[in-house]
């Protein structure tokens, strides 16, 4: 069940075993990207983002392309489950990297992908749309799809029919008997298990949580029963993606003779993706523009906004920061958060929630008591359900972070899973399937790029060097030189590390062993190498400097060579 990441890294296979591993979505929530393999092709499933704890500059976060582009030969498509960011978000990034035939998806999703084909016409990938009854058929696969209850439209899980039996990925999905949408394809799930699972890969997002989560059609009777007991303003900030909330929020203020004001471009993009596929209705003349608003009365306006998480350019943060060109709070202001908080983000969203208190506004966050929003993901007793009803003969967990994995793995052993045949996996690491059994002997290469605001990839090293500046800071050692011999103590600057006043004894101490160190060399070489020495003077004072304070700032040294002393 444990993964062990000293396995040798292969660059391409040239068997016939059945094959599958993850560039991301394991031990992490977001960036997922599943590979199935199998002598000369290649199946892709999803290719998404993720958004960082901790920016440092960084926008969002993809998986690794490498072995993608190294295969592109084997490649026959990319299945896309359901359209939220961290399952198509990196599509336009793959493209830039790989050769991807054809792109299939359903939809929602497809409207979602044109619409960042228009933001890169220069990406060019044919997009074929499937249904609940496709099967593509190709050598080694055959692909069909059951649809799932997920947070968005047209969600599915995906079926592989190897010739060892069929592997089956769930994407991302709930048990919801009374959905909004269509009903899930349980039929389908019992007829894979009939002819044989060989392996299942099941969301383990909440696979920590014990009770049910409500379904969306109890949420959308609380978010009514809110929304008709509020007199003023209503600023509601949910998942831009979330379409099946945005249209219990537009019903909502319909209902209560409220018109709607958008903020946030990704909410926009999405509401009309949604009003093209008829996923989100509203009579004529709900959705006004924002120089339309000042005009009504408050309990005439419903602003529908991004910001749910906290994030810090999101129209919501924007406004409790007093920031936001067009919207002020004011007195009689109601600001309902219709989310949970993504694990890593609480501690933003208190920030946000504690400003719009001290503006004035009212809050409303989910909870036992509002239930203002509910999951899209399983949990113990659904991801039971999905194991029942499957009946997988080896089983690994994907979507969720390692803890996330191994509670998963319990869940699978207490519905009979051996649990020889349950694999915790780590990003890269490859089971391989074939007429012995299932095992993990070797890896991929894997790993996370880094993206900023201007879309531009940016090297993991400056990320570790941001993250040390962050958190130990800077120290300078200037040195002058003349002849090769030190004429003056060198010159210890400190950024992000001490306080210099206050820290003589330790900045004396940190001189001494610079002008040491210096010494030391020179009187070895006899034509120093200015380069190699400032990497021998980092390293000493970096060790030095750990001794001292068990911090380790990052440590510049500037050699000035003078011709007069």
């Amino acid at each position: 069940m444990n993964s062990n990441n000293t396995k040798p890294i292969v660059e391409r296979f040239n068997d016939n075993n059945v094959k599958f591993f993850a560039l991301g979505g394991l031990g992490e929530v977001g960036k997922n990207m599943y590979v199935f393999e199998c002598s000369d092709e290649i199946i892709i499933v999803d290719s998404g983002i993720l958004f960082p704890d901790s920016t440092y500059g960084i926008d969002y976060l993809l998986p690794d392309f490498t072995y993608l582009k190294d295969n592109e030969d084997k490649i026959v498509g990319l299945f896309i489950t359901h359209g939220h960011e961290d399952h198509i978000g990196g599509i336009p990034y793959l493209l830039q990297s790989v050769k991807i035939p054809k792109i299939y998806a359903n939809g929602l999703a497809v409207g979602l992908i044109k619409n960042k084909q228009k933001e890169y016409p220069q990406l060019k990938c044919e997009i074929v749309e499937f249904n609940d009854e496709s099967v593509y058929k190709f050598k080694h696969f055959e692909v069909s799809f059951f649809r799932t209850n997920h947070s968005i439209p047209d969600s599915f899980g995906i079926a592989l029919l190897t010739k060892y039996g069929y592997i089956l990925h769930t994407g991302d999905f709930k048990f919801d008997l009374t959905p909004l949408g269509q009903q899930a394809d349980y039929h389908k799930l019992t007829a894979y298990a009939k002819r044989g699972v060989k392996l299942l890969l099941s969301d383990s997002t909440n696979a920590s949580i014990k009770a049910m989560s409500p379904s969306e059609k109890e949420i959308s009777k609380n978010i009514r029963t809110i929304f008709s007991q509020i007199k003023g303003r209503i600023i509601i900030a949910t998942f831009a993606s979330n379409v099946y909330r945005v249209q219990q929020i537009i019903e909502a203020s319909v209902n209560v003779g409220r018109k709607v004001i958008i903020f946030g471009r990704s909410m926009e993009k999405t509401i009309a993706v949604g009003q093209s596929l008829g996923y989100i209705k509203a009579p004529e003349g709900t959705f006004i523009k924002a120089n339309e608003f000042p005009h009504l009365p408050p309990d005439k306006i419903t602003i529908l906004c991004t910001g749910s998480q906290g994030e810090p350019l999101a129209a919501l943060s924007r406004i409790a920061n007093g920031t936001h060109r067009q919207i002020k709070l004011i007195p009689g202001d109601t600001v309902v958060f219709s989310s949970s908080p993504i694990p890593g983000n609480q501690e933003s969203i208190n920030s946000t929630i504690n400003k719009l208190y001290r503006a004035g506004a009212e809050v409303i966050v989910n909870s036992p008591l509002t239930d203002t929003h509910t999951s899209g993901h399983a949990s113990e007793t659904e991801l039971k359900l999905m194991l029942v009803l499957t009946k997988p003969e080896y089983f690994a967990p994907i979507h969720g972070e390692y803890a996330m994995q191994i509670k998963h793995i319990n869940l699978a052993i207490q519905t009979g899973i051996e649990k020889s045949k349950c694999f915790a996996l780590d990003l890269g690491e490859v089971l391989t399937i074939n007429k012995k059994g299932a095992y993990v002997n070797n890896m991929v290469k894997s790993g996370t790029i880094y993206i900023d605001s201007n879309g531009h990839v940016i090297d993991g090293t400056i990320i570790k060097e941001r993250k040390l500046l962050a958190e130990d800071g800077m120290v300078t050692a200037i040195f002058t030189v003349h002849k090769h011999k030190q004429i003056a103590d060198p010159a210890i600057v400190s950024r992000g590390f001490i306080y210099m006043k206050n820290s003589e004894q330790l900045v004396s101490n940190i001189q001494n062993k610079a002008k040491a160190t210096l010494d030391r060399y020179l009187k070895t070489h006899k034509v120093p190498n200015y380069t190699s020495v400032k990497g021998f003077i980092s390293n000493e004072l970096s060790n030095f400097i750990y001794e001292l304070t068990e911090r380790k700032p990052i440590i510049i040294p500037i050699i000035m060579e003078v011709e007069t002393a």
